[in-house]
């Protein structure tokens, strides 16, 4: 049952021979977009992948009970790296319900390979001719990262990290990280979970649309973090300097404004009854542990 109908149902009309109070279910649209990877660590000016984007999901949980307490988490992104020859750091599962988004991948340190995830990193720069395979993503959710590119010739690059509408591109080739995904679940449309640039000696790639941050260039640079609320990855490093972190996630729901929406002390959540007449859309930014609900009434 859509929203919609939800909404125009006999069911949600008391003077067709129902109350409100009589209403036990609902329909909830939802968003879910995990916590993006981190970059990797380079090493002296040689670059490292860029982290994956967190996982993302869209669709509709049908027939949800009033009053019971549904599970929400958002999860963080993976905390940069100042080391080097280190991969990224993963990020944190986002949940709502049943329904769970993975974590992105960490970015490959120098000559080492990108962490899976929901997207994963990107390989870094090898130490040989040929550079380090990028992680694998989740099919539904992400794709790969990008393959490093050499460690013994310019641009000494790492691999881009995978975003949730493609994967990242070879360090060879650019280095950048993967497109993310546009919605517009909130009103308007908005890209989310773009891929983490790789660090390159010269050039470093660009982050993916939807969050990701670019990679360092040259052994003095940092990488870029990725956009908090997006599932952005961290752009990678060259050095031990800091790669970038990835960014946080985000889980937004949008139902029908006859019903309310009573979260748990830790939930940060901002609630939007005005964008789409006859229905409310909470965004939630944060949750402060793992064990948050959300009951609705």
């Amino acid at each position: 049952m859509a929203i919609e109908s939800v909404a125009n149902s006999t069911l949600a009309k008391p003077n067709r021979g129902r109350s409100f109070d009589s209403i036990t279910i609902l329909d909830v649209q939802y968003l879910i977009v995990a916590g993006g990877g981190s970059g990797g660590g380079g090493s002296g000016g040689v670059g490292a992948g860029g982290g994956g984007a967190g996982g993302y999901l869209t669709g509709t949980l049908n027939s949800l009970s009033k009053g019971v307490a549904y599970s929400i988490i958002v999860g963080g992104g993976g905390p940069a790296i100042t080391a080097t020859t280190t991969s990224g750091n993963d990020g944190n599962d986002s949940n709502f319900s049943t329904v769970t988004a993975t974590k992105g991948g960490g970015g490959g340190g120098y000559s080492l390979v990108g962490r899976s995830g929901g997207s994963g990193g990107g390989g870094g720069a090898g130490a040989g001719g040929t550079g380090q395979n990028g992680g694998a993503g989740v099919s539904g959710q992400g794709n790969d990262g990008g393959q490093g590119g050499s460690g013994i010739a310019q641009p000494f690059r790492g691999g881009g990290g995978g975003g949730a509408t493609a994967s990242g591109a070879t360090g060879t080739t650019s280095g950048n990280g993967g497109d993310g995904t546009a919605s517009s679940i909130t009103g308007s449309s908005v890209t989310r979970a773009g891929g983490g640039g790789g660090g390159g000696n010269l050039t470093a790639g660009a982050g993916g649309a939807g969050g990701g941050g670019a990679g360092a260039v040259g052994a003095a640079g940092t990488g870029t973090n990725g956009t908090a609320n997006t599932g952005g990855g961290g752009g990678g490093s060259c050095s031990n300097l800091s790669s970038g972190a990835g960014g946080s996630g985000v889980v937004i729901l949008r139902f029908p404004t006859l019903f309310t929406a009573t979260f748990s002390g830790g939930v940060t959540q901002t609630t939007d009854t005005s964008t789409a007449p006859g229905e409310t859309i909470v965004t939630v930014t944060a949750t402060s542990t793992t064990t948050e609900t959300v009951t609705f009434s």
